[in-house]
């Protein structure tokens, strides 16, 4: 049949040509012959995201005819059916044309296989698929429809499977992720109890937040129960991390108050000359600086500077003082020297009064020139005590002589026992402890002396 314009229609019933296949004239490739392989959609696998599907091109004359008189007919298994008729050309175009519609019908359905192949909604392409099946008894086309309709069927079958295939992914995949989400939220939940990596664990927390947004497809009554459990941990260690900062806080500020207190203590000691007794006392304040804590960086760092500037102060005072102290006790040991060879002639033989006389010049000219260094005491205090021993052998063998001198002598060793004592209590009063010790000591040897005497006098 055709319209005013002489075009060709279709009978009633006829299937028009679907929008997605290619325009009716194109030229185009004649595709293999009838019986060749034909496509059968298989299980669904992911493959490229926009399938290509090359458009179908069937020879029409393998599957009807169109009459002299325009009559169109196709083949099927259960015999030849009239779809239409043909008046705008001769036979061979309208055979083309029903041919044309056919490829158009069966690169549809190419498209649907090319889909479901790569994972589209099996759902959706089920339907497609039934709705051009119900379609093709009437569809004015001519064509391998029994082929077509077997390719049909098996989009529908494949699309079950597809759909069945799809709910057990979706089913394995909410399942995983709803596990990972759980994953998370406990490890969520660990953190806020045990974590006191602050820094450390707030990262991480942030990274869970990430991970979780990008993790779709749980149910949504668990998702919201799992993200409670999140919210509510990060919230525990946010209190948690909060409350030791501020805690923190009032330490350092603790720490502040009482390292300006050992500043001010340290800043009064610092122009002391008691220089044992203060250096002490530093460093027992460097020991309370140590147990008192951090202060907030800034203050803490100017507060060390305040403070060790006191101390630097006290102990550059007394590193000079000590050096001035060294430099006389060098000038004392220097002068005792002297002082020994000045009386090393001294010789009870030729006059023992005179060796007394001397050996008590020496004494005292020796006890005003003060202390000298520590390792020059011994070697010099040797050196006195040997004149000291060779006087006072000299004087035990004359008092073994002579009786008559013997309470003589005993009466100036006690004298001489009182000179010492009252030299001790003076250095004593003057706070000169190794002075009044070492008059003590000589007060004792001269007391034995003393003793010794008036025994042999009183034995005589």
């Amino acid at each position: 049949m055709t319209d005013s314009n002489g075009t060709a229609k279709a009978t009633p019933g006829a299937t028009p040509r679907p929008s997605g296949g290619p325009k009716p004239g194109g030229s185009q490739p004649r595709a293999p012959k009838p019986h060749a392989a034909k496509p059968v959609p298989g299980p669904v696998q992911q493959q490229h995201p926009h399938p290509v599907v090359v458009p179908t091109v069937s020879d029409p004359s393998q599957w009807g005819r169109v009459d002299e008189d325009g009559t169109a007919w196709v083949k099927t298994a259960e015999g030849e059916r009239v779809i239409g008729s043909w008046q705008a050309g001769d036979t061979a175009e309208g055979l083309a044309h029903f041919g044309r519609r056919f490829d158009d019908l069966a690169t549809e359905v190419a498209l649907l296989e090319a889909r479901l192949a790569a994972g589209a909604d099996a759902r959706k392409t089920r339907a497609a698929a039934t709705a051009l099946a119900e379609q093709l008894p009437t569809a004015a086309v001519i064509g391998d429809i029994d082929g077509l309709s077997q390719r049909l069927a098996a989009l529908a079958e494949h699309s079950e499977e597809a759909a069945a295939h799809a709910k057990e992914e979706k089913e394995r995949a909410r399942h995983e992720h709803t596990e990972r989400k759980e994953a998370l939220a406990a490890e969520a939940e660990k953190i806020a109890v045990e974590s006191t990596q602050w820094k450390a664990a707030g990262d991480r927390l942030r990274e869970i937040l990430d991970e979780w947004k990008s993790i779709r497809g749980v149910d949504r009554k668990i998702d919201d129960a799992l993200w409670k459990r999140y919210s509510k941990a990060r919230e525990a260690f946010n209190r948690r991390r909060g409350a030791h900062f501020a805690e923190l806080d009032r330490e350092r500020a603790a720490a502040k108050s009482h390292k300006e207190e050992l500043c001010v203590r340290a800043e009064e000691l610092s122009g002391s000359t008691d220089w044992v007794g203060t250096a002490g006392v530093f460093r027992d304040l460097l020991t309370e600086w140590k147990s008192a804590g951090r202060a907030p960086r800034e203050a803490d760092e100017a507060l060390w500077r305040r403070f060790k500037s006191a101390q630097d102060v006290f102990f550059a005072a007394r590193n000079a003082a000590v050096s001035e102290r060294d430099a006389e006790f060098e000038q004392n040991a220097a002068a005792k020297e002297e002082l020994l060879r000045t009386f090393e002639h001294i010789d009870p033989n030729t006059g023992l009064d005179t060796a007394r006389s001397q050996l008590r010049e020496l004494q005292d000219r020796w006890d005003a020139l003060g202390k000298v260094p520590r390792e020059r005491m011994q070697e010099l205090e040797g050196k006195l005590r040997s004149i000291e021993k060779r006087v006072r052998e000299a004087a035990d063998s004359q008092w073994r002589r002579s009786d008559p001198e013997a309470v003589a002598r005993a009466a100036q060793f006690r004298e001489r026992v009182a000179q010492f004592e009252e030299q001790a209590a003076k250095a004593q009063a003057a706070g000169k402890k190794r002075d009044a010790e070492k008059a003590l000591e000589q007060a004792k040897q001269w007391r034995e002396w003393a003793e010794a005497a008036e025994g042999a006098v009183s034995n005589r």
